[in-house]
């Protein structure tokens, strides 16, 4: 039992990333970030590494006339048991109170033994509709969720707060989010209906794909912490398009140093859409560090 359906959309938005980047680099002068003009620009490009767990449910949906629709609730698990692979960079430029900056983030993870069969959408009695019936968690042995995500924003803003030891923007911008997903199951009994007819066998897997595109607003600035070189960082975004609401938090704290600074953050991502599709209050969250460098 296997639907999967894929797609290279995710290459296009990665590529125009790759070029905004490499362009940034490219004509960033030495020792811009530093200038006291505000008629100069000024750069910022921070790797990161980010370990989230993923929270939610999957609704996956199937061709007509295949049987159930499983939902399958995955995580919370261990970082480094989830985590396979990442990419993970951040890109800024400012002129005066004027900004731009990209956040691109690819997330390679796999939850394992930690996740269950929740219900499964019955078609097959009443054709046309869709009748949930629950998995309890004792008929569940194992579930395995393998999931790539890929998620990029880019947005422009407007310094409207700046002090020796604060500053604050808004921003409207957009974020892409695309997730390629697989979730296989193993229960003790197939799911059956009335009349013995087999929805969901015993053993299973099912797959979908998604592109989100999202607006977004938000705020985000830093506030000095005493007279070091400490300082507290935040990020707070929301917005809704492709999906019924997607919003992104960040909360750190950043040392700096000549060459730049080091960043260490929290960070909860999360996306929920309409009853029905793929993603079921679908979040992100971990701890995060990265180095930012200034030109």
């Amino acid at each position: 039992m296997r639907w999967v359906r894929r797609n290279n959309s995710r290459t296009v938005p990665m590529q125009i990333f790759l070029r905004i980047v490499i362009a940034a680099m490219l004509v960033s002068p030495g020792g811009a970030f530093a200038a006291d003009s505000p008629d100069e620009w000024r750069y910022q490009i921070t790797p990161y590494l980010w370990l989230p767990t993923i929270d939610g449910s999957l609704q996956y949906n199937v061709p007509p006339g295949a049987g159930g629709s499983p939902e399958i609730s995955v995580g919370p698990t261990d970082w480094l048991d989830l985590l396979n692979f990442a990419a993970l960079i951040s890109a800024g430029a400012q002129k005066g109170r004027a900004s731009v900056f990209t956040d691109f983030a690819y997330l390679s993870m796999t939850s394992k033994n930690d996740g269950r069969l929740l219900s499964v959408d019955d078609r097959t009695t009443s054709p046309g509709s869709r009748l949930p019936i629950p998995v309890t968690a004792d008929v569940n042995l194992n579930t395995r969720t393998d999931l790539d995500a890929l998620s990029w924003t880019i947005a422009g803003g407007y310094q409207f707060s700046s002090s020796e030891s604060a500053d604050a923007s808004v921003f409207v911008g957009a974020r892409y989010f695309g997730v390629d997903v697989t979730s296989s199951w193993d229960l003790t009994v197939d799911i059956t209906v009335p009349g013995g007819g087999v929805v969901l066998p015993a053993q299973g897997q099912v797959g979908d794909d998604i592109d989100l595109w999202d607006g977004i607003v938000g705020v985000r600035g830093q506030v000095g912490l005493g007279e070091g070189n400490w300082s507290m960082q935040y990020y707070l975004d929301a917005g809704t398009g492709d999906s019924d609401l997607t919003w992104n938090a960040i909360l750190g704290v950043t040392y700096q140093y000549g060459w730049g600074d080091i960043v260490l953050a929290y960070r909860h991502l999360e996306y929920d859409q309409d009853a029905g599709s793929l993603l079921q209050d679908f979040s992100f969250s971990g701890p995060g560090i990265g180095a930012r460098f200034e030109f």
